[in-house]
């Protein structure tokens, strides 16, 4: 029997910057002449191609209009349809990617803001992710400490794909300041494009390719922040694998505490076994949901996961990866929708808990 939430926390939509001139009013003076002057005003800094099917489903698409950038869709094609007590507001623009590590954190400061005064003073419903440019760590701790005064921001924002892996301790002021005031790290399928997502074996030719190889991208950043102990520096610190895929987590677990059990010697700051570790510090969102849809085999996964704990209700809208009115993937047990929807991200947003 199909058991339908009364109400649900989404905890990935993705409203959508129109373009760079949006996002001219946030900045500085400096960065306004700079956007103006050289026409980067005049640019889209979109994750992906809009017309990429993938960017929308075709019955949430409008003729001529950007996806995601119409908070009133938004409102009917998720938040009212979905049933959606509080959603979390995710935008993937290009700010992040920038070479100049100025540039990027100005345009991540301007999209904090903007995402503050166009989406979340707009709508009760919607809380933000702090987006943060990971090439300076300490602008990015400076931007974290500015947004988390708004208690609406209830998470900081990281790409899969960056200059180096996460778990170095050039990232880790960034940790320190989330840490502090007791915000999840936001870890979003994406890439700077630094680096190849085929494991250093060179550019992939097709979208195919690269689209799947995300996979390892985030298999990556987990063992990195494992190994090189940032679960121990931040015992406070939850960690969301955002569009990460569920059904590699279980042999990735398994082979991380095999070799672990053999060369820990190696990291003495390891005190448990990883599987342990990731059960307790770690969350996924469902949506994409990469495995059967057969009830028995969804089942076998979620045993093999071995908690009940890790999964987190998404949309991913306006994205599409599903079709209809539930975004809940078929074959879940009824038993998880209401942790899947409600206790889950609860725990692991603290601030979701308070009175905005």
């Amino acid at each position: 029997m199909h058991h339908k939430p009364t109400s649900v926390i989404d905890c990935d939509i993705h409203p959508a910057v129109p373009g760079n001139d949006a996002l001219i009013p946030y900045m500085d003076e400096y960065w306004q002449e700079q956007f103006v002057s050289r026409a980067i005003g005049d640019m889209d800094l979109a994750s992906y191609p809009p017309s990429v099917p993938l960017s929308c489903r075709p019955d949430w698409r409008q003729v001529g209009e950007k996806p995601g950038v119409s908070l009133a869709s938004c409102r009917e094609q998720a938040l009212d349809k979905f049933n959606c007590e509080i959603a979390i507001c995710n935008p993937l623009y290009g700010g992040q990617v920038a070479a100049s590590g100025l540039m990027a954190a100005e345009v991540c400061s301007a999209t904090n803001k903007w995402l503050a005064r166009e989406w979340l003073d707009a709508e009760p419903r919607l809380r933000g992710s702090i987006v943060v440019a990971s090439q300076l760590p300490d602008r990015a701790a400076e931007e974290i400490h500015r947004c988390a005064s708004d208690k609406r921001f209830v998470q900081v924002l990281l790409l899969a794909g960056n200059e180096m892996l996460l778990g170095r301790s050039h990232f880790w002021p960034i940790y320190e300041a989330a840490e502090k005031h007791g915000l999840p790290i936001g870890i979003h399928a994406g890439t700077m494009y630094r680096y190849p997502t085929s494991s250093g074996m060179g550019w992939p030719s097709t979208y195919l390719q690269d689209y799947a190889s995300g996979t390892l991208l985030f298999a990556a950043q987990l063992q990195s922040l494992i190994t090189e102990g940032v679960f121990a520096k931040f015992p406070d610190l939850t960690f969301v694998m955002i569009e990460a895929g569920i059904s590699w987590v279980p042999s990735f677990m398994w082979k991380s505490t095999k070799v672990w059990f053999g060369v820990r010697g190696e990291v003495p700051w390891v005190k448990r076994s990883p599987a342990a570790e990731i059960r307790d510090r770690v969350r996924f969102t469902i949506q994409p949901f990469d495995t059967s849809k057969d009830p028995v085999r969804v089942e076998k996964l979620i045993e093999h996961l071995g908690s009940e704990d890790m999964l987190l209700f998404s949309s991913d809208y306006p994205h599409w990866q599903f079709d209809g009115d539930d975004p809940m993937p078929p074959g879940f047990p009824v038993r998880l929708r209401q942790k899947i929807t409600q206790e889950n991200p609860l725990r692991t947003y603290p601030r979701l808990k308070e009175t905005v």
